[in-house]
This record gives C-alpha cells, sequence and structure tokens, in this order.
C-alpha cells in the first residue's frame, strides 16, 4: 500500500519508522515535514491513502485538496468534529472514502466499550457518581482531548443522570447533571485516560494508558488498509461494535 503522511510531527514520525519496517508498504510523500513546507499534492496524487496528523486549524483545507484529486483520507487530527457535516458533504461530491478517529489505538477503543457497559451498570445498581479525567504531554493542541470527549458521549448516553459535559474549572457546586471531565497537559505522556465511579461504599476506576505512540500508529494503517477500497465516511470506533463493518 502507498502511503502519503500529512504532518510529520510525533505521530508523523512514528508511522514512518513503522513503515519503513514493512515491506508490503510504502510511503510516497510527506507534507509538511518542516512547519514552512506546503501540501504536497503532486506526491499524494501517487497514495493510495493519505493519512492526516496535522492540527484543527488546517486539516480542513487538507481534507478538500485531498479529497479534490480522489485519494482516500485517514483523518487522526483531532479537535474539528464541530465541521463533521462539512466533511461528509466532501466525502459525498467527491466519492472518496474517509475514515476518522478520535483515538486510534485498539486498546483504547475496546476500552470506549468497556467503559459504556459499566455506565450501564453503576447507573442501574447503587448510588454512584461517575467523572473523568485526562492527561497527555505538553505539546498536545487540543483540551480536552478526543479521547475524553468520546468517554464523556459514552458515558452520557449510558448513565442517564449525567446530560451535560463540564470540562471547565468549576469555582461552585458542580450539578448533579453535570460529568466532570478534568484535564492535564504535562511532559511527554502519550495518553492516559480514566474514569471514576465512586459511592459512600467505594470507588471503581476504569484507566487506558497508553506507553507509546505505537499502537496510534498501528492502529492508523489498520484504518488506511480499511478505506483503501471503501468509499464513504466512517468513524474507526464503529469498527469495534459493528461486525458487518469488518
Amino acid at each position: 500500500m502507498k502511503i502519503a503522511l500529512i504532518g510529520y510531527g510525533n505521530m508523523g514520525q512514528e508511522l514512518d519508522h513503522l513503515i519503513s519496517q514493512k515491506k508490503d508498504h510504502q510511503i510516497v510523500s510527506v507534507s509538511f515535514r518542516n512547519i514552512q513546507d506546503k501540501l504536497d499534492l503532486n506526491g499524494i496524487k501517487k497514495a493510495d491513502v493519505a493519512i492526516d496528523f496535522t492540527s484543527p486549524a488546517i486539516v480542513m483545507d487538507n481534507i478538500q485538496k485531498v479529497a479534490s484529486i480522489g485519494v482516500h483520507v485517514v483523518i487522526g487530527t483531532t479537535g474539528w468534529y464541530e465541521k463533521l457535516p462539512d466533511v461528509e458533504k466532501i466525502v459525498k461530491q467527491t466519492n472518496i472514502g474517509l475514515i476518522y478517529g478520535k483515538n486510534f489505538s485498539v486498546g483504547a477503543n475496546i476500552f470506549f466499550q468497556v467503559v459504556g457497559f459499566a455506565s450501564k451498570l453503576f447507573a442501574r445498581y447503587g448510588n454512584y457518581d461517575v467523572a473523568g479525567f485526562e492527561m497527555h504531554h505538553s505539546g498536545k493542541k487540543d483540551s480536552p482531548s478526543g479521547t475524553a470527549k468520546k468517554l464523556a458521549s459514552v458515558i452520557i448516553e449510558n448513565f442517564p443522570k449525567k446530560k451535560t459535559l463540564q470540562t471547565d474549572r468549576l469555582d461552585r457546586e458542580i450539578k448533579e447533571d453535570e460529568l466532570h471531565f478534568a484535564s492535564l497537559r504535562t511532559g511527554r505522556n502519550f495518553g492516559h485516560h480514566e474514569v471514576l465511579f465512586d459511592s459512600q461504599a467505594d470507588e471503581v476506576k476504569l484507566i487506558h494508558t497508553a506507553h507509546t505512540r505505537q499502537g496510534f500508529a498501528q492502529g492508523a494503517m489498520f484504518a488506511a488498509s480499511y478505506i483503501k477500497k471503501r468509499k464513504g465516511i466512517f468513524a474507526f470506533e464503529d469498527l469495534f461494535v459493528n461486525d458487518e463493518l469488518l
């Protein structure tokens, strides 16, 4: 499979390292290797799939331009999801395949399912409250993380008492229907997410911690293999709940 990398930060370099070890894949283009570089459309034309790990500020422009030349896309960039309807239109108009994910770790996507199941149980049995916490490296450009937002949506969907997500600092008593999800940015942490179920009797924590970026790169390549021969828009997490997609 021929891959075009869009973005050459931490994840771009991790993908480069991973792909270089596999004889059946080849990198044919790297865009934004340096911050002053531009999107390499001539190189991307040679690719089966382009993988974007850039920033919310430029990801929409990247999607539009790559889609216009008919190349399928994997979007690992987070923080742009309010523009998902616009992306759906682009995908439909250009007849490409696009898959996006708030987290491309296989373990994290299984974690989403575990948290959803646990939320149903704790909401049903006992006087439990729920909250979340996430921590990432100091270079991460969005807060809360896309994974935290996904976890929050899973909890709210399955824990009826919680109706709204609260990510700000609280200088007041939290409302019963608010789900508080706190964020911390420091050091070189690859990604740590906790969901806490708390009662007077006990506390249960569900935790996912990424040890390296390798898992994200492996997931992105799995997504690339999946979308290579498909058209339409897909969410990576849906592959873990719908066997028909696989």
